[in-house]
């Protein structure tokens, strides 16, 4: 299956846990907890908050060399929007992309997913813990902070 495929079949809609697609099309499912959805929703109030221009996206669908993936929260600036608003999945990847790690996720599984989305154009990826504790990345290195949003914060509360 491709990602339009998924987003128009009957028995795929409002399904109450996330899905991805692997590289081979195959449906990658994961359930989520309260804690899960509540940091997503801080986030990207937060973003919100203090990036006034572009757009906040919550579950961003990625087209990436192994398939599509999807973001808990991106972040696109007004010129990406325009060129990605009416596809599927983002065949360019939004310029902050965060996950927000559950239990049932490994570091190889969030390396791999930090560099595909560095790969499709992501500026930064940013990664939340359990407890709300944020990591920011470049394509190259861990970050002290964003540096496109300095003034996030390195906790999120929820």
């Amino acid at each position: 299956m491709n990602w339009q495929e998924v987003c128009e079949h009957p028995s795929l809609k409002d399904l109450p846990f996330k899905i991805e697609l692997d590289e081979l099309g195959r449906i990658i499912m994961s359930p989520v907890k309260l804690y899960h959805s509540a940091l997503q929703g801080e986030i990207e109030f937060l973003l919100r908050c203090l990036l006034k221009t572009g757009k906040t996206l919550p579950e961003c669908a990625i087209k990436t060399t192994k398939g599509t993936k999807v973001a808990d929260v991106a972040w696109v600036s007004s010129g990406t929007w325009a060129k990605i608003k009416m596809e599927a999945d983002a065949s360019i990847a939004p310029e902050i992309c965060v996950e927000v790690i559950s239990a049932s996720n490994s570091k190889k599984e969030m390396l791999e997913k930090r560099q595909l989305y560095c790969e499709a154009g992501a500026k930064e990826v940013w990664l939340c813990n359990e407890y709300g504790e944020m990591q920011f990345f470049n394509a190259q290195l861990e970050l002290k902070h964003s540096e496109l949003v300095p003034e996030f914060p390195a906790k999120v509360d929820i």
